[in-house]
């Protein structure tokens, strides 16, 4: 008579390792969001007396240094492994929620003026930005994030504009208006990015029909089909050409941005 070579234990341990359930690797990048998001909050903080000591005059903008070192680090990562992580966007959505929360509790963290009503606003708005691309599967849940994180400290920081008006400019620039435009210059640059890797590769009708299929999803989105436009959009994405839009996404972020502020400075 032959043994059993698994004991019952082993197999039901076995059994649960392959069963959905939760994810414990996403679990641990969750459990860390706070703490990174206090790390990123305590940059911004720094840069901000360091600007002061450097530049005691005009648009102390420190903390859009470390946001744009986010959205650099993000397109980085991007461009590299075509996925931006949990551990990077999370925090800083959350982080520029803090700044927020410390500008309506009165906290003089930094120069924004920004409460954390506008900060949840911008962040909202953001995402709805991307949304009919994720929907299309044009761009990945990692960009959307990206694109939040960035929403979340523009307001946090310009809030409805007083922070520019308090510096001397002669401009109110508006949260809102910051994160418009810039996913608008992130817009154009994704599209000539794309173009040139049409160009290269050279698959012209193929891109063809996948930018048809895709307007075709987008007026079932507009008929309120998105169940089968986001069925169709995934049957799509296996013969898509991956690109890393976080790339010109973080171009556009920060050409817009700093393009402003120095043409504001002079």
């Amino acid at each position: 008579m032959s043994m059993p070579t698994t004991s019952p234990l082993s197999s039901a341990v076995a059994v649960a390792q392959t069963e959905p359930g939760w994810d414990r690797e996403l679990g641990r990048q969750l459990s860390r969001v706070p703490l990174w998001a206090l790390l990123w909050l305590l940059a911004s903080v720094l840069a901000h007396h360091m600007w002061q000591w450097y530049c005691p005059v005009g648009l102390n903008a420190g903390p859009l240094l470390v946001v744009s070192f986010g959205m650099i680090l993000a397109a980085i990562i991007d461009g590299w492994a075509f996925k931006v992580p949990n551990w990077l966007t999370l925090p800083l959505i959350l982080s520029g929620w803090l700044a927020g929360l410390c500008h309506t509790l009165g906290w003089s963290i930094d120069s924004g003026t920004g409460g954390l009503g506008i900060s949840l606003l911008a962040t909202l708005f953001g995402f709805g930005l991307l949304l009919p691309m994720l929907v299309l599967r044009g761009v990945g849940e990692g960009d959307v994030k990206m694109q939040m994180g960035f929403a979340a400290w523009m307001g946090a920081y310009f809030g409805t504009g007083d922070t520019t008006l308090a510096a001397g400019m002669d401009i109110r620039l508006h949260a809102l208006g910051v994160v418009f435009w810039a996913f608008t210059c992130g817009a154009l640059f994704g599209g000539l990015f794309g173009l040139a890797m049409i160009l290269l590769r050279r698959r012209f009708r193929d891109n063809a029909q996948m930018f048809q299929a895709m307007a075709q999803d987008l007026l079932l989105v507009t008929q309120g089909q998105l169940h089968q436009a986001t069925i169709q959009a995934e049957q799509r994405r296996s013969r898509w050409v991956r690109l890393p839009y976080g790339i010109p996404l973080c171009v556009g972020f920060l050409f817009y941005l700093w393009v402003v502020l120095v043409a504001l400075r002079n």
